[in-house]
């Protein structure tokens, strides 16, 4: 379908030394005898504390679009019948591939200006025009002869099977089904066999 010509962070600690030089100590001072254990405990527990600081996953926060303030990744389709697919953000760079399928699913991965990094559901893409892309979502069938149900059951009525690689159109999601449409055919599919929704999704 398309041609191809070619494609820490640190956390660190910072201790201030809390205590400079030495000073002689007379092993009959009560006080001075007490003095080590406590010296012990404190650096015991500084070395816990940077154990713990240390090993403790960072949080990762969820990736928003430079342009759209939108999620990143995310999913778009084409609104075009053929949209040019550059190796880079501007179109001073060259086409690299050619998408020629109306409403087929993109994942959008990068954004530069009015530019948005995609790629298919082979993992090949670049960067589009943000003007050949749509907010409306559509999926494609993974799997062949895949049944469409009429309800999120498979107990229930066939309405259909299709093909794998139809290009469908996306309305509601469950945790493990989603409800597509296409030719006056709407039903639900199992989550799984869709390509161009995330695998926890939910859409009403």
């Amino acid at each position: 379908m398309f041609l191809q010509t070619s494609k820490t962070g640190l956390l660190g600690l910072h201790c201030p030394r809390y205590w400079h030089g030495t000073r002689t100590q007379n092993i009959n001072d009560p006080q001075s005898s007490q003095a080590e254990p406590m010296r012990n405990s404190i650096f015991g527990l500084i070395l816990t504390l940077t154990a713990l600081i240390l090993f403790i996953p960072p949080l990762q926060a969820s990736e928003r679009g430079s342009q759209t303030n939108l999620p990143i990744p995310r999913f778009v389709s084409l609104k075009t019948d053929t949209g040019n697919v550059r190796r880079g953000p501007s179109l001073n760079h060259r086409i690299d591939w050619v998408f020629k399928r109306r409403n087929m699913p993109l994942k959008v991965i990068d954004e530069y200006g009015h530019w948005r990094r995609v790629t298919d559901r082979d993992d090949e893409g670049g960067w589009v025009h943000h003007s050949l892309l749509s907010g409306t979502r559509t999926v494609i069938i993974q799997v062949d002869l895949m049944p469409i149900y009429a309800r999120a059951d498979p107990s229930t009525l066939v309405n259909a099977h299709l093909q794998a690689g139809v290009v469908e159109r996306l309305r509601k999601c469950t945790r493990d089904w989603c409800q597509i449409s296409v030719d006056g055919y709407r039903g639900w599919a199992i989550k799984t066999g869709l390509w161009g929704v995330g695998a926890d999704e939910l859409r009403d």
